[in-house]
């Protein structure tokens, strides 16, 4: 997202929280309202769809503390300011998160609008803001009497989740109006760079160009998450699925959901590892890992309650915290 969009969007009036949330209330409250308007929980609500990409936009920014904190920041200086940022032989930046047009693919809900893209790096004259990330010179040196390099140029970028694991080509514009593609890899990481070498400023003195080093920041998911090339996803089981055994569909990302069989007697936390289905990059494929999590009845009426007190009667008296309280004694 543009970073002059920061003075206008206030994140934690669209999470509903406040500034001195938590990180774990902020994560709660998030994966609440995710499920709450995900598109596939509301197909062609748009109006669900567009609060869930607003949503996700939001905790993308406030869950990651550096740019929370330089969100903070740019929201207490007010609107109207811009970014510049600059160095010895080099002009500033201003609005350095613009204008790129995208050629999107790899995942149903992104679109070009959806959050910050890569920069476009419009020159003025200005002194240098902050740490500079927002299109910040960074690189630049002169070797024994020869030419000089050209700067880099650092900047950010927010993909979604499937970006990030199928990857995709896109289209950027540079600082001549010309259009380069630039390859996103699949299984990118969050918080990983990317260095698009010679894109950056040119040498002042006909030496080397500069790179583009992008840092690129990964939207969560509201259902899966990464363990390098695994993809992990928490699956709920009834009481009686758990204990009598069953088969059950688990979601795949971007795919069709597969069948898994619970064994009789599966415990909250077992791991079902289905081969394959992960992370897909050329080192390698991840599988997907579904945790089960036993989910009990809140409330129990009738039948259903009379027939579990008569298992209650006949069911084995071992007690399951035995040896937590005589591990507990030492």
């Amino acid at each position: 997202m543009a970073s002059q969009d920061w003075f206008e969007k206030d994140f934690y009036k669209v999470l509903g929280v406040s500034k001195e949330v938590s990180d774990a209330d902020l994560k709660k409250t998030y994966r609440k309202l995710a499920r709450q308007y995900h598109p596939d929980s509301k197909p062609g609500d748009a109006a669900a769809e567009a609060k869930f990409k607003e949503i996700s936009e939001a905790y993308a920014v406030l869950s990651d503390p550096e740019q929370r904190a330089e969100y903070d920041q740019i929201r207490a200086m007010g609107s109207g300011a811009r970014f510049t940022a600059g160095g010895p032989g080099a002009g500033g930046f201003e609005d350095v998160f613009s204008a790129f047009g995208q050629g999107r693919g790899g995942g149903r809900y992104e679109s070009a609008d959806f959050d910050d893209i890569f920069a476009m790096f419009n020159q003025q004259q200005g002194g240098s803001f902050g740490s500079g990330r927002f299109g910040q010179p960074t690189g630049g040196f002169r070797g024994f009497g020869g030419p000089t390099r050209g700067a880099d140029v650092t900047a950010r970028t927010t993909i979604d989740f499937v970006t990030a694991t199928k990857g995709e080509t896109i289209t950027l514009q540079g600082e001549d109006g010309k259009p380069f593609k630039v390859k996103i890899p699949a299984g990118v990481a969050d918080g990983q760079r990317i260095r698009l070498r010679g894109r950056g400023r040119p040498s002042p003195d006909g030496g080397e160009n500069g790179d583009i080093v992008v840092q690129v920041t990964v939207r969560p998911h509201p259902v899966f998450t990464r363990e390098g090339l695994n993809l992990r996803v928490v699956v709920p089981v009834t009481f009686t699925e758990a204990a009598l055994g069953a088969t059950i569909e688990v979601p795949t990302l971007g795919g069709d959901p597969v069948k898994l069989r619970v064994a009789p007697g599966t415990p909250s936390g077992r791991v079902l590892r289905v081969k394959g289905r992960g992370v897909a990059t050329q080192k390698g494929t991840g599988d997907l890992l579904a945790e089960v999590q036993v989910v009990v009845p809140s409330h129990l009426e009738g039948a259903a309650r009379e027939a579990l007190e008569r298992f209650h009667e006949v069911e084995p008296k071992e007690n399951p915290r035995a040896d937590l309280m005589a591990k507990a004694r030492g």
